[in-house]
């Protein structure tokens, strides 16, 4: 029965045409977003915008699903109702962040490692009461010099593992997401070493601690070069090598890969992804999108904190959204921002 129900929920996140929609921000990283439009973060700012992406309208044409923060799994709209219960109401899933962010990793001080685990079983019993269908855990891993080393890269695979195997264990379908960072002046190619690294070590320790891998989901990074180095790669050598790196490093098994846009520009990250559905030879499993502010950035601009934008707000997510579902069939192309200027 349970097993029936991770793998209806994982088939369901990663639909033809559908994606994942990031609102799950740290209490720290929203107030960032907000100083962007001079808007101060507070408990009602935050559920307001977060109340104006999860009642868009028509939303779950390309959205299968939202990750949620603590506080917004236990937020409702202006009417009292549960935001979780909106989502179902809608056919969109509800997913939860459940890490508790990166720290210093110990004899490694330049690197970290994603803590949560204490208490997370009960943390879990309690979000799938709340309506919670799926979960996530980022990993940090930076590239520099000597690093990441293999200590800091077993570290946040074990964390995934061990997260993982609670999720399933409870009936709640895990994102495992090793985020290979963008920030540094690395090459496309390191950026690829690495990463085959990561998600090798990842598939060996999910499968040592028993996590099924046909019961995940895997949210990933793209091979791309760092923002500071002088070579950056094209639209296509980024989808090639990232194509290439996930076919080597990734089981069949897995239902789906969903890619963060890790600091990308909205259309750029929509580039990237159509380029890889656009290839010739399918991959195994469905490349799809879980963008937070590469979705979300129009919307937030367009909102300005004012309830007389709410619907602006939701047209360009809803745009973005669109654009980006049209990048899993590799249909998406530049002329699709313009038809939305002129609407």
């Amino acid at each position: 029965m349970l097993e029936r129900e991770l793998a209806t929920t994982a088939a369901a996140m990663v639909a033809p045409g559908k994606g994942i929609l990031a609102i799950d921000e740290s209490s720290g990283t929203i107030k960032k977003r907000f100083d962007s439009i001079a808007l101060e973060s507070t408990t009602e700012s935050r559920r307001a915008y977060r109340d104006l992406l999860i009642t868009a309208p028509g939303l779950s044409q390309f959205i299968s699903g939202m990750i949620l923060y603590d506080e917004t799994i236990k937020q409702a709209t202006k009417d009292g109702t549960p935001f979780a219960a909106v989502l179902k109401k809608n056919g969109i899933l509800a997913g939860i962040k459940v890490d508790t962010g990166a720290k210093a990793l110990a004899g490694a001080s330049s690197e970290q490692v994603t803590e949560g685990l204490d208490g997370l079983r009960e943390r879990l019993a309690e979000y799938k009461k709340l309506g919670a269908a799926f979960a996530k855990w980022r990993a940090v891993i930076n590239i520099g010099k000597d690093i990441p080393s293999a200590y800091c890269i077993d570290a946040n695979a074990h964390a995934l593992a061990r997260y993982a195997a609670l999720c399933q264990e409870t009936g709640i379908v895990p994102i495992v997401e090793p985020e290979v960072l963008m920030d540094g002046d690395h090459t496309l190619e390191r950026c690829y070493a690495v990463t085959e690294d990561t998600l090798e070590t990842l598939f060996h320790e999910l499968r040592h601690q028993r996590v099924r891998a046909d019961l995940l989901v895997l949210k990933a990074s793209m091979v791309i070069a760092g923002k500071n180095c002088p070579q950056q790669a094209s639209v296509q050598q980024v989808a090639d090598a990232t194509v290439q790196c996930l076919k080597r490093t990734v089981p069949a098994a897995v239902p789906g890969i969903v890619f963060l846009s890790g600091g990308q520009s909205d259309e750029l990250a929509t580039a990237h992804l159509n380029a890889m559905n656009a290839m010739g030879a399918a991959p195994p499993w469905p490349l799809s999108f879980s963008y937070g502010r590469a979705l979300q950035a129009p919307a937030l601009k367009a909102w300005k904190g004012q309830a007389a934008n709410v619907a602006a707000a939701q047209k360009a997510l809803h745009h973005r959204a669109k654009c980006n579902s049209a990048a899993c069939f590799g249909r998406y192309r530049p002329e699709m921002e313009k038809e939305a200027l002129a609407a």
